[in-house]
């Protein structure tokens, strides 16, 4: 048996319960963000050009986290800081998947190769912005369509306050959601914003307000007795000689007219307004 005197055992007790402090106390966020960057799971950001300037794109392995168009990088990581309680570094160049669905989206295209990390949202808001994404570019959608379409038709302000948040905006197209009584509505980068963008992906915002004053929300070809919404492809293919206007889906169905299967359009604009209440830009 080993003899220790009092003085060894005292130091001892010390030396353990400064271990312990070192084991409640959280690594500092550059060695976790280190650590993350070596495993590949690390958080990394870069620039891509936009109808609006460039922006900023932080992804993640498994996805796309959030995009701004922050004045500086500084304000970038500071924002992303503040959302996710991590650190994002800057890349000298995206991952090429990435790289290839941001030059598919950049060309109007849909880019379908753009994967997302929506980690963090309710499962409400992920339904949204999923069924944001479904929106073909050139193509808008009311608020209203969103709701009923993810199985909630009376939550149209909260479908509004949920895209007020989107972290990843542009890419996940809520600027193609605009309020039933066809109106642009606001826009968390700005309501001029939402016009450049839409302007940019071949939507006649002018066109789009007039209508909305003017009242109409559908528009009908008199030879196939489809109403669909204005943008629809299929809207947009209907001659003058044979384009019929509708006030509401139900004046459309009374004269005999059936929905798009293509865009599906209900009643969502047959109440007036539905826009969400005003948000503050997040970022």
């Amino acid at each position: 048996m080993v003899d220790f005197d009092r003085e060894t055992f005292r130091e001892s007790r010390r030396l353990v319960g400064r271990l312990r402090e070192l084991e409640a106390r959280p690594a500092p966020p550059t060695v976790l963000a280190g650590v993350r960057d070596r495993l590949g799971l690390g958080d990394g950001y870069a620039t891509f050009e936009t109808p609006l300037g460039p922006a900023y794109v932080a992804f993640v392995r498994s996805g796309i986290r959030m995009v701004d168009l922050a004045d500086t990088p500084a304000d970038f990581e500071r924002a992303y800081r503040t959302r996710f309680g991590r650190e994002a570094r800057r890349v000298a160049r995206l991952p090429d998947a990435l790289e290839r669905g941001l030059r598919e989206w950049a060309a109007g295209r849909r880019a379908s190769g753009l994967r997302f990390d929506l980690g963090g949202l309710t499962e409400f808001e992920q339904a949204v912005l999923r069924k944001t994404l479904e929106i073909p570019p050139g193509e808008v959608r009311p608020y209203a369509w969103i709701a009923r379409e993810i199985g909630h038709p009376g939550a149209v302000r909260a479908v509004g306050s949920a895209l007020h948040r989107n972290p990843i905006p542009l890419l996940i197209p809520c600027h193609r959601v605009v309020r039933s009584d066809g109106q642009v509505g606001q826009y968390g980068l700005g309501d001029e914003a939402k016009r450049a963008i839409l302007a940019a992906e071949g939507v006649d915002v002018s066109a789009l307000e007039t209508r909305a004053r003017s009242g109409v929300r559908y528009h009908g070809s008199d030879t196939t007795r489809i109403f669909c919404f204005p943008t629809c492809r299929h809207a947009r293919r209907v001659t003058a000689s044979h384009l019929v206007r509708f006030r509401s889906s139900a004046e459309a169905r009374a004269a005999g007219y059936r929905p798009c299967k293509v865009c599906r359009p209900g009643g969502e604009g047959d109440a007036g307004s539905d826009q969400p209440p005003a948000a503050p830009r997040l970022f």
